[in-house]
């Protein structure tokens, strides 16, 4: 299980622009990594919504936003322009990058599991939150600990 102090694993996949991202591009700015289970479901648009709404604090606290889930490149589009979300999401379709973060799956397996890192602008892993029913609880937790680490 990944553990807060560790580096956070790198990787690489295609964002809803078709543009490339990589985790280690992201140096020198914090980033804050939310696995979700499912495009235009209520709690995942609840958790997306909200992260829109709050999206200028987490720029002002030195963060970039990115969300990952399993649905694809094209399904994140459709998400993104419907509910005007200003960050990237990524599409994890083959659950690799969910692996290697060692995201649970939730209710009995059934559901993907939604968890949020708090990663520093060194790459390391300062913040994990696991919960599938606190949606909003992932946004105002990710700004409390960004709020408290170096510019």
């Amino acid at each position: 299980m990944l553990q807060v102090g560790q580096p956070a694993p790198d990787f690489t996949l295609t964002t809803t622009s078709s543009a490339i991202f990589r985790l280690a591009d992201q140096r020198g700015r914090h980033v804050v990594l939310y696995f979700y289970p499912k495009d235009d479901t209520p709690g995942c648009t609840t958790q997306a919504c909200s992260f829109r709404d709050q999206y200028e604090d987490f720029k002002d606290l030195g963060a970039e936003v990115v969300g990952i889930s399993s649905d694809s490149e094209k399904s994140h589009q459709k998400f993104t322009q419907k509910h005007r979300l200003p960050f990237e999401l990524l599409a994890d379709t083959d659950g690799k990058v969910r692996t290697l973060y060692e995201v649970p799956r939730a209710m009995l397996g059934l559901l993907p599991g939604r968890v949020t890192f708090v990663i520093d602008k060194n790459g390391i892993i300062q913040y994990i939150f696991n919960s599938l029913t606190g949606a909003t609880d992932h946004v105002s937790n990710a700004k409390k600990v960004l709020a408290g680490l170096p510019a």
